[in-house]
C-alpha cells in the first residue's frame, strides 16, 4: 500500500513538472526564429535600399534637368544662327514642346535674348542652378520634388558646353520632372523587393541550415528528456563538428547523462533512505535493551567485566547515537558539532580498541603524538573521521597481506599542533588508492577503493571536517600506501571570552 502511493506520489509529481516545463512550438511561418530572420532581412535589405535611393534618386533628378537644358541649347544654337530672322511663333511652340519647356533664354557675353516663349507665367516658384550643385543640395531638391512638386513653375540655368561666359535657362512645369522621378523611385522600389527576397531568402535556407535545425534539434532533446529524464534513449546524441552549437551538442549529451546518473544515486538514496529508516527503528529497540543489559555488567565484581564494561558501555552509547542521527545524512545534513577541548590521545584509546587489530595478523597500529595535546573539536565526530580512515587502512592492509605476505604493515596516526590548527595525519604501507577511486574521492557511491564498497565513509568523513571549519586531503607520498591528513583548526575567541578568561586568569 506504502509503495503503490509512493509510486502514484513519485507519477504525480512527474506530470507536474512535466506541466512546468511545457514548451511549445512556434505557430507559422514568422513565429519561430527562421520567420524572423527572414524578416529582419527583408527589413535590413529595404533600410540599405533607402541609403542608396536617396542619393540615386537625386542624381536622376540633375541628369533630367541637365538633358532639358542640354536640348534646349541645341535648339537655342539653331535660332541664334539665325539672327537678324526672328523666329515664327508657330515654330517657337513646336520648339517650346519638343524641349519639355515654356521658356527658352541664351546668355552669351553678359547679355540674355529670348529666343522662344509662350504664355509665359507671371511668377517663378523654384529656381535651381546646375552649375555647381552640392549633393546634400541635389538631396534636399529631390525630396522636396518628390513629396512637394508636381505642380510648379520652376527656373533651371546651367552652362553649354562648359564654357562660362555662353549659358542656357529654360522656364518649365514640374509635372513631367515629378513623374519621371515617382516611375524612376517604382523602378528601385521594386528592384529592391526582389534584391531583399532573393538575398533573404538565401540567408534563409543558409542560416536555417546551419543554425534553426541544430537549436531545434537541441530544444526538442531537452523538451524529450524534460518529459522522462530516466530514459537512456531520450540523451542526446551530438551532431560531429566543431562549431559553437556542436559543442553546445556535446555538452548538453554530456549535461543529460551526469543528469541521469545522479538522478539514478538519488533514488537509489531515497531507496535506502527509507530502508534505513524502518531498520533504524527497529535497531535502535535492540541496542536499547543491550544498553540495559551491559548496565548490569557494571555491577559485577569480575575485575575483567569492570575493566571492559566502561569500554562497553562507550561503545553501545555510541550506536545508539549513529542510530538516532542516521537519517541525517539522507537529509543531506549532518548535526552540528557540540565542540569541546579534548586530549586527543585519548580519542585515540578508544579508536585502537574498537579497531581490534589481532595481534596475529602482523598489522600494526602506531601513534605518534604528545600526550598532552589538545583539539577543539567534537569528540563523536572526530572518532568518527579517524576510526574510519583508521578502519579503511586495516581492511586495505588485510588484503594486502594475501598478496604480499612479508610486506611491512603499519597503520601510524601522529598529530601535532601548529599555531591555533592541530593537523592529524592517517599513514599506511598497503598498496595505495587506486586512480579510480583518486578521480571519485569523497564522492559517495563512486569513491570506495576496494569492491564492494559504498564510498560513504570518506563522504561523511569530509562533511564532518568541513562542518568543523578543517580540510581533509589525500597527500602524495614517495613510498607505497596511502595517508590523508586532517587539519582542524580551533574556533575562534571573541573579545569578551578573552577578557573574561583573562580576568579570571589574574
Amino acid at each position: 500500500m506504502d509503495s503503490e502511493q509512493d509510486r502514484n506520489v513519485g507519477e504525480g509529481s512527474k506530470a507536474e513538472a512535466r506541466t512546468h516545463l511545457r514548451f511549445y512550438r512556434p505557430t507559422g511561418i514568422f513565429g519561430g526564429l527562421s520567420g524572423k530572420l527572414l524578416m529582419l532581412t527583408v527589413i535590413f535589405i529595404l533600410l540599405a535600399e533607402v541609403l542608396i535611393f536617396v542619393p540615386s534618386v537625386a542624381n536622376m533628378r540633375l541628369r533630367w534637368l541637365e538633358d532639358r537644358l542640354n536640348t534646349a541649347a541645341a535648339a537655342a544654337i539653331v535660332i541664334d544662327g539665325l539672327q537678324p530672322v526672328e523666329l515664327p511663333r508657330a515654330l517657337q511652340k513646336e520648339t517650346l514642346m519638343a524641349t519639355g519647356t515654356r521658356a527658352i533664354v541664351l546668355r552669351k557675353e553678359g547679355t540674355s535674348r529670348l529666343l522662344a516663349t509662350a504664355e509665359m507665367p507671371a511668377s517663378v516658384d523654384e529656381q535651381y542652378d546646375l552649375s555647381d550643385v552640392s549633393q546634400p543640395t541635389a538631396i534636399r531638391d529631390a525630396l522636396d520634388t518628390l513629396l512637394f512638386g508636381g505642380n510648379r513653375i520652376i527656373r533651371v540655368f546651367g552652362p553649354v558646353g562648359g564654357d562660362d561666359s555662353t549659358g542656357i535657362e529654360v522656364v518649365l512645369k514640374d509635372t513631367r520632372l515629378r513623374n519621371a522621378m515617382l516611375a524612376y523611385s517604382g523602378s528601385v522600389f521594386f528592384v529592391s523587393i526582389l534584391i531583399s527576397l532573393f538575398t533573404a531568402t538565401l540567408i534563409f535556407f543558409a542560416i536555417n541550415r546551419m543554425m534553426i535545425r541544430p537549436i531545434r534539434r537541441l530544444t526538442d532533446s531537452m523538451q524529450a528528456y524534460s518529459d522522462d529524464p530516466e530514459d537512456p534513449s531520450r540523451v542526446l546524441v551530438p551532431d560531429e563538428g566543431r562549431d559553437e552549437l556542436a559543442v553546445a551538442g556535446h555538452h548538453l549529451a554530456s549535461m543529460q547523462s551526469q543528469l541521469q546518473k545522479t538522478l539514478k544515486q538519488q533514488k537509489n538514496l531515497a531507496a535506502l533512505g527509507l530502508a534505513v529508516s524502518k531498520i533504524n527503528h527497529d535497531m535502535r529497540n535492540i541496542l536499547s535493551a543491550a544498553q540495559l543489559m551491559s548496565d548490569r555488567l557494571v555491577d559485577v565484581d569480575d575485575p575483567m567485566v569492570k575493566r571492559f564494561a566502561p569500554k562497553l558501555l562507550r561503545t553501545i552509547d555510541r550506536a545508539v547515537g549513529y542510530t538516532t542521527e542516521v537519517l541525517s545524512f539522507g537529509q543531506t545534513s549532518e548535526s552540528a558539532p557540540r565542540r569541546r577541548r579534548m586530549h586527543l590521545l585519548e580519542l585515540m584509546d578508544e579508536v585502537r580498541d574498537i579497531l581490534a587489530i589481532d595481534p596475529e595478523s602482523g598489522i600494526e597500529f602506531v601513534v605518534q603524538m604528545s600526550p598532552d595535546l589538545e583539539v577543539d573539536a567534537d569528540g563523536e565526530q572526530l572518532f568518527r573521521i579517524i576510526h574510519n580512515l583508521c578502519r579503511n587502512a586495516h581492511q586495505a592492509l588485510v588484503a594486502f597481506a594475501e598478496t604480499a605476505p612479508d610486506s611491512i604493515r603499519r597503520i601510524t596516526v601522529s598529530a601535532r599542533r601548529i599555531g591555533s590548527v592541530v593537523s592529524i595525519t592517517v599513514d599506511d604501507t598497503g598498496p595505495g588508492m587506486p586512480q579510480k577511486a583518486r578521480e571519485n574521492l569523497f564522492t559517495a557511491f563512486r569513491g570506495s577503493a576496494r569492491s564492494g564498497g559504498t564510498g560513504l565513509g570518506l563522504a561523511i568523513a569530509r562533511e564532518l571536517v568541513l562542518a568543523h571549519g578543517g580540510t581533509i586531503a589525500l597527500v602524495e607520498k614517495p613510498a607505497a600506501g596511502t595517508q590523508f591528513r586532517i587539519e582542524i583548526p580551533d574556533r575562534p575567541v571573541s573579545l569578551d571570552d578573552y577578557r573574561s578568561r583573562s580576568f579570571h586568569e589574574n
